[in-house]
Order: C-alpha cells, then sequence, then structure tokens
C-alpha cells in the first residue's frame, strides 16, 4: 500500500462514473499528489489507462481484491 493524498471510493459505479469520479479527485489536488481510487468497473483500468497517458498522470501501482481493483494515481 502506498501513502495517498485522497481516497476515493467508486465501488458499485459503472462507465463513466468512476473515471468522472477520478477527474474530479484530481482536480483538487496539487501535483505530485496520490489519489488511491477503488472500482468495480471492469473496463475502469482502459479507461484511467488512456486518461492517465493522455493527462501525464502516472498509474503508480495496481490491486485486485476479489471483483474490486484499486489504483494508486500520481497527479502530474
Amino acid at each position: 500500500m502506498l501513502p495517498y493524498t485522497l481516497e476515493i471510493d467508486a465501488v458499485g459505479l459503472h462507465c463513466p462514473m468512476p473515471l468522472l469520479k477520478l477527474k474530479q479527485g484530481l482536480n483538487a489536488l496539487n501535483a505530485g499528489d496520490v489519489v488511491k481510487i477503488t472500482v468495480t468497473d471492469p473496463a475502469a483500468h482502459l479507461d484511467f489507462g488512456v486518461f492517465c497517458q493522455q493527462a501525464c498522470h502516472e498509474i503508480l501501482a495496481t490491486q485486485a481484491q476479489d471483483t474490486m481493483k484499486i489504483f494508486y494515481i500520481k497527479k502530474a
């Protein structure tokens, strides 16, 4: 587990809501801060990957727990 500034619970939300929650969270943070977001949407990794690549944010780590995935994303 990595240290993080903001935790977002997007469990049970479907596309595009996890991505929207992530964008809102990142907008509230400073460069270098880390968001921990937990999702159950199976397509979230695709959405997050494309978004982070385009916005230059960095996915630091991912973890899988049953049907949930946890992402640690560092704001550019």
